[in-house]
């Protein structure tokens, strides 16, 4: 089992697929990082073929030239927090745990809001 950033990568699976286990890598970065390595690493290797040169191969090229994982998640709550830092309207409704980019709220939006709060429901006969 190859282990890149952190993860450890499915076994069955083709490299150019088991990329996108990782936190910041998708489609198309996963193909530009096997482009760039196409004269040592085939797409359609599967993981477990892989060898130990090529594992490290990986590693190097993604941590040196992507963020990934921790520290790209740490970025996006980094930038978060700045917005609510500075009382912008997106960081109000991050603060407020309410749907930040312009979606409806008055019906829907229960996803980033919970579960519905009944207020004011009186038992019959009271």
């Amino acid at each position: 089992m190859a282990r890149i950033a952190g993860v450890d990568l499915p076994k069955n699976k083709r490299i150019d697929v088991a990329l996108r286990y990782v936190y910041g890598i998708g489609q198309t970065v996963s193909n530009k990082i096997l482009a760039g390595l196409k004269d040592q690493i085939d797409p359609t290797t599967r993981v477990k073929d892989l060898t130990e040169h090529q594992a490290s191969l990986l590693n190097t090229v993604i941590q040196k030239e992507y963020k990934v994982e921790g520290e790209l998640r740490r970025e996006l709550q980094q930038n978060i927090h700045r917005y609510v830092e500075i009382g912008s309207y997106r960081g109000m409704r991050h603060r407020r745990n309410l749907p930040v980019r312009g979606q409806r709220t008055k019906t829907n939006g229960r996803t980033r809001r919970g579960r519905r709060k009944t207020v004011g429901s009186a038992k019959p006969g009271e």
